[in-house]
């Protein structure tokens, strides 16, 4: 029988956590595996707590019960209950053997949870994704991370129709069935949650290499994928290999079975999935290839490659209690992929990159009704908490606690952590307890930022006195409320700061309380404001010096300094701290558009565009960070600094802002930086051949601003020229958002060469749907009907729904609240398919309550008419129940 419920969510809370009252210790599967229906057999050897007299409860939701047997007997239905996707069973002990034999359908499958079809039915492929709750989608199991077994899992199937058979762990042995069908077993040796099971079977091609660990382990590396695309996948062997000696030399981290595959598919729910000994990619972050993948593409493969792998670790061998520790995983894992993807390329504008990234997705969920602690205290839907908070500004969290080590603590601390947890299920206390034991330092103060939401706002002032030569630099923090959080404590923020003197020289540091024993001094350091307000006195300062706070952002908060402009110029102009430099030149770059939006004078105008036209001229700059200094916040950092939205206001303003820029600069002076970037055209991914497009691009796009016929016929040459899809999107980017005469031709030439490329039919759409203005809502609406676009493959919505609505503001923003009807209308048909795929989308709607009048009522209405629709999944129910809170 299939079991249904229509009862209402259950909310779970943090403080209800209980030990699980049965655990298992051995999981023995076998899958008879079909595209319509596949059968599930399950094997669980029980462990009672002797302390809990709970009956045995194993969750499961859409299976069909065919059998269930209790130590060999089958039972009756007297015995067990099936209800609100639980199933209960009388008369288990410790040692009992429950057996149960279910039936799934993977084709009808559309919410990519549990097992299903990735692509059509004659060519696709079965795979599974379990992650936060697939499993009891597939069979009934106490599905929770705290639950650590060993598996071993057949597989069973027609050769013809399934020639590859994979499942995590190590291969077990192989064989022929009757009737043309064959089987395969693998078993995994290291206890682990249910969450990181995973299968594959289809018709997929492999690459393979062999790799040795440093202490002479071999390991066979092996990448799946559909025909059409195994040759694209060379590029994520090449990073992987990469991950695996970086952590071992960085972590002292092996790789710990004989074989890792990893798989890719165009129908993924989330970026990637670390399933032990079987990661399973969105094609997205996997395939790549100098003409169907940019430079930002590479880039972004080589990190989530990264990040899987170091998951073997920091997730798997160590892994949650529960879901709200779910940052002591992905924030953790990020934090390490951010380190890798800095050795492996430039850290400063890695840096960069990532707080750019905190800024523009994180800041507003702290700032708005989706604002929640990075272990929030609640929740009813998990996958609705795979959040920029969770992610990056856990990530955050971890930098800070290891700036606060040092790099040698950090890592006596990371293996302590991994060796006092290995094979457990551990807490955020665990973490901090584990690094703060091994340096003998009470870090347990920085786990208030995990229980708190909102972003700090750091305050900072300086007094200069010329008669003591001392300079005060006064610090306090302020968190504004959120809706759970009225009232905020004090925080430990660490500051990491520089003086410089007025020639932009860096300025010796002699901090009052230092100890008389303390070296000659540094030029940099880091403080810490624990408290609400605390003074940092520096002596032996000969005049007023300009503070470098914050620098390589030591901490997720704004910061609000009584800089002068021409002091952020000079930060901006001489600053060795890169990030530092762009930090100066983003917050030079606010205070600009403020000049443009109150008329009232233009100082900080003057000083960024003057500044940035000195810098145009300086030709040993590295150009990848020079393109990031001409690029001003962009329209939601903006967007931040209003009281009441308007969103084309805003885009009109940052407009006019760069093409002042623009004219500071010249056109004739872009047009030579432009054509002297275009004369070393190529294809190449070393470092300097990736910074020189990326400046590239950012002079076509300035110099469209002040000579837009002159861009676009340059843009027109470089599209047909190019040899990468770097240079070809960026040139189609210029055509597109400006409408030019071209684009039409260009457009069409794209949608024909990469029609059987789905990641590049992906940019296509995306590049569309940032047309200016109105103009974009009907070419979203002609989008929508093409026959390469369809609400069942996430990537394909993410494309055209979500670039339009989370990239473009003014064209998603109409005063008419059409865009918000159409994405409203889109968002229920997709929760009928997809409820994960609507709620992330659902998220667009963030900020509509800082929105003018106007666009604020029909936002209401837009969101209100969502919420009325009867039949909405609770992933979705939550986030516009989220939205309307007031």
């Amino acid at each position: 029988m299939i079991m249904r419920s229509d009862a209402s969510p259950t909310l779970i809370r943090l403080n209800d956590y209980r030990a699980p009252a049965w655990r298992v210790a051995q999981v023995e599967l076998a899958f008879d595996l079909g595209i319509d229906t596949t059968e599930v057999t399950s094997r669980l050897r029980l462990l009672r707590d002797p302390d809990q007299h709970e009956p045995l409860r194993l969750d499961g939701e859409g299976l069909e019960l065919l059998s269930i047997t209790l130590d060999g007997e089958a039972l009756p239905e007297s015995a067990w209950r099936y209800a609100d996707h639980v199933l209960e069973v009388d008369g288990a002990n410790d040692g009992s053997v429950l057996e149960t034999r279910v039936r799934v359908q993977p084709a009808a499958n559309t919410a990519l949870e549990g097992l299903y079809l990735s692509g059509k039915r004659e060519s696709g492929f079965l795979l599974t994704q379990c992650e936060a709750q697939g499993f009891r989608h597939i069979t009934f199991f106490p599905d929770r991370p705290d639950v650590l077994a060993s598996y071993t899992v057949t597989l069973r199937a027609d050769r013809d129709r399934f020639p590859v058979l994979l499942a995590g762990g190590n291969p077990d042995g192989h064989g022929d069935l009757e009737n043309g069908r064959h089987w395969a077993r693998f078993v995994d040796p290291h206890p682990r949650p249910s969450y990181l099971f995973a299968l594959v079977a289809g018709r997929l091609q492999k690459i393979e290499q062999d790799y040795v660990t440093s202490s002479g382990r071999a390991v066979k590396l092996v990448i799946w994928a559909e025909p059409d695309a195994i040759g694209h996948c060379h590029y994520a062997m090449d990073a992987l290999e990469r991950s695996m000696r970086w952590d071992e030399q960085a972590y002292g981290r092996e790789y710990d079975l004989d074989v890792f595959h990893v798989v890719a598919t165009h129908d993924f729910n989330m970026g990637a999935m670390e399933n032990k000994g079987l990661n399973i990619f969105n094609a997205k972050y996997l395939l790549a290839d100098p003409d169907s993948s940019t430079d930002d593409e590479y880039r972004a493969v080589e990190a989530v490659v990264a990040h899987e792998y170091f998951h073997n670790w920091s997730g798997n061998r160590v892994t949650c209690r529960d879901w709200f520790q779910l940052s002591l995983k992905e924030g953790l894992t990020v934090f390490r992929e951010q380190q890798f993807s800095a050795d492996m390329n430039s850290p400063s504008l890695k840096r960069i990159e990532d707080v750019a990234l905190l800024r523009r997705a994180q800041f507003p969920e702290d700032a708005g009704p989706l604002a929640h602690p990075v272990r929030p205290a609640q929740y009813s839907e998990i996958n609705n908490f795979y959040t920029a908070t969770v992610y990056e500004k856990g990530s955050e969290l971890v930098r800070m606690v290891a700036g606060h080590l040092g790099r040698a603590g950090f890592r006596r601390g990371m293996d302590l952590y991994f060796s006092r947890h290995d094979g457990h299920a551990a807490t955020l206390e665990d973490f901090l307890r584990a690094l703060g034991d091994a340096n003998a330092i009470d870090l347990m103060p920085y786990l208030a930022w995990y229980s708190q939401s909102g972003t700090p706002r750091l305050t900072a002032r300086g007094h200069y006195d010329a008669a003591q030569r001392t300079y005060t630099l006064t610090l306090s923090q302020h968190t504004p409320p959120t809706a759970a959080q009225p009232q905020k404590q004090p925080l430990p923020i660490p500051v990491k700061l520089a003086l410089f003197d007025r020639a932009g020289r860096m300025l010796p540091l002699h901090l009052a309380g230092d100890a008389t024993s303390t070296p000659a001094a540094t030029t940099e350091r880091v403080v810490v404001l624990d408290r609400a307000e605390q003074a940092f006195v520096f002596h032996q300062v000969d005049a007023a010096p300009v503070p470098s706070l914050l620098r390589g952002f030591s901490a997720p908060v704004i910061l609000e300094c009584d800089y002068a402009p021409g002091e952020l110029a000079l930060l901006l102009r001489h600053d060795v701290d890169g990030f530092n430099r762009w930090e100066a030149g983003q917050q030079l770059a606010a205070r600009a558009f403020d000049n443009l939006r109150d008329g009232a004078g233009t100082s900080a105008l003057d000083a960024w565009c003057d500044a940035l036209a000195a810098l145009f001229g300086e030709t040993t700059l590295d150009p990848a960070l020079l393109a990031d200094l001409l690029t001003p916040p962009g329209e939601i950092e903006l967007s931040e600094r209003e009281r009441l939205v308007d969103p084309s206001r805003v885009h009109a303003l940052r407009l006019q802002l760069q093409e002042r820029l623009a004219r500071r600069i010249g056109g004739d002076t872009l047009l030579q930086r432009y054509e002297a970037l275009a004369s070393h055209t190529n294809r190449d991914l070393d470092a300097l051949s990736q910074a020189r497009r990326r400046l590239k691009r950012r002079v076509l796009d300035l110099l469209a601003l002040v000579d837009a016929d002159r861009a676009q016929k340059l843009a027109t040459l470089q599209y047909d020229n190019a040899p990468s899809m770097t240079d070809r999107l960026a040139a189609l980017a210029v055509l597109a958002r400006g409408n030019a005469p071209q684009a039409g031709a260009a457009l069409v030439h794209f949608r024909q060469r990469y029609a059987d490329s789905p990641l590049a039919m992906d940019k296509w759409f995306s590049v569309q749907t940032q047309l200016p203005g109105d103009i974009v809502l009907a070419r979203v609406r002609e989008l929508e009907a093409d026959s390469a676009f369809t609400l069942k493959n996430p990537n394909r919505v993410n494309a055209l729904f979500g670039a339009w609505a989370r990239n473009n503001p003014d064209g998603f923003h109409r005063p008419d609240g059409s865009g918000y009807r159409l994405l409203a209308e889109r968002l229920a048909e997709l929760d009928a398919l997809n409820p994960q795929v609507a709620a992330r989308l659902a998220t667009a709607f963030n900020g509509w309550q800082r929105l003018e009048p106007t666009r604020h009522a029909v936002a209401r209405a837009a969101i209100d008419a969502l919420a009325g629709r009867p039949g909405l999944s609770r992933n979705l129910t939550e986030i516009v129940q989220s939205m309307l809170h007031d």
